[in-house]
């Protein structure tokens, strides 16, 4: 439910319906707007009786939300959201970034060599897996601690913001403490307990979508994040599982638009992950920067025929430079 007050409304008007709210057994979310505050209820499951509220002062209107997401929602929350990674600023109405780097972090020298690459090119930040969590238990899986030391020189060497996924409550503390922006990945989406914590620790969170989940799902799972506190959330398209086998997975862009309609996070694509083919991921990352995305994830590696993992679906270094220049002069058209 949503309490929209009038626009001379007094904070005591709002403080006393937030009582009243609590006293329902409900939390009361206060949420200044330029005009007008309103007040979201949350914590109800099902229809809440609105007369009493209605009769207070200072109550415009009374709105019955029915998503099972609602900080997440422009419902609760109509004013864009601003993700701010180490300096890197990720939302409406700041320029779509680009993150870039190898699927696994697998020496100093590889890490380092793209770090610098990818901010020579103009990119935004590096990405780079420590813990890698593989389909087969028989496959590169990662170098652990060692994986985020090599990230932290890899950042500072290049001064990147360092992107890298965290798979468990046992490592949060541990990845917190190297990386700027913590990755949920798609395997992880619904990992609940994962998300509740990552909730409490307030660094910026990069929220990939499950490989079958759907719009409603996927939102609903951001919740889980803002619901203890931590707003700092980019959620990040990277492709469902459709009946589609000549690409890995089924790049949804029209998921960009909607999410922006629908939410105030801001909405990243990951078009290595969603094509698995090199020769796709240079469109698609146009496409997505025309939908509207906040940015784009990319995976680059020095020698993609050595890569560990992925080496496929990553981007040579002069794959990686021509990239960039088509982004650039894409989004001085765009401006």
């Amino acid at each position: 439910m949503l309490i929209v007050m009038n626009h001379n409304a007094t904070q005591a008007d709002v403080d006393a319906i937030s009582e009243v709210v609590k006293d329902m057994g409900f939390r009361a979310e206060p949420i200044p707007g330029s005009e007008r505050t309103a007040i979201g209820v949350l914590g109800n499951h099902g229809y809440v009786d609105d007369t009493k509220i209605l009769e207070m002062s200072g109550v415009q209107r009374v709105l019955h939300v029915s998503k099972p997401y609602k900080l997440v929602s422009r419902d609760f929350h109509p004013e864009p959201t601003i993700v701010d990674v180490a300096g890197v600023k990720v939302g409406q109405g700041c320029r779509p970034v680009v993150v870039g780097g190898p699927c696994a972090v697998e020496s100093e020298e590889q890490i380092v060599k793209t770090a610098l690459f990818v901010k020579k090119c103009g990119g935004d930040m590096l990405r780079g897996g420590a813990f890698k969590p593989r389909t087969g238990p028989h496959t590169f899986q990662g170098l652990r601690e060692e994986g985020l030391k090599l990230l932290a020189i890899a950042g500072k060497e290049s001064g990147l913001p360092i992107v890298t996924e965290i798979m468990s409550l046992d490592n949060i503390g541990l990845v917190a403490e190297y990386a700027d922006l913590l990755q949920v990945g798609a395997r992880n989406m619904q990992n609940f307990d994962l998300l509740r914590e990552l909730g409490r620790i307030r660094k910026p969170v990069l929220l990939k979508r499950g490989m079958s989940a759907t719009v409603e799902e996927f939102l609903a799972a951001a919740e889980y994040i803002l619901a203890e506190g931590n707003e700092q959330v980019i959620l990040c398209e990277r492709g469902i599982r459709t009946f589609e086998t000549a690409t890995r997975n089924t790049l949804d862009l029209s998921v960009v638009p909607l999410i922006k309609e629908l939410s105030h996070l801001p909405i990243m694509v990951d078009p290595s992950h969603a094509t698995g083919k090199r020769s796709l991921v240079p469109p698609m990352t146009l496409a997505a920067m025309v939908a509207g995305a906040h940015g784009v994830l990319v995976e680059v590696h020095p020698e993609p025929e050595k890569a560990l993992s992925d080496g496929p679906q990553s981007l040579t270094f002069p794959g990686f430079e021509h990239l960039m220049g088509d982004v650039k002069r894409l989004l001085n058209y765009l401006a």
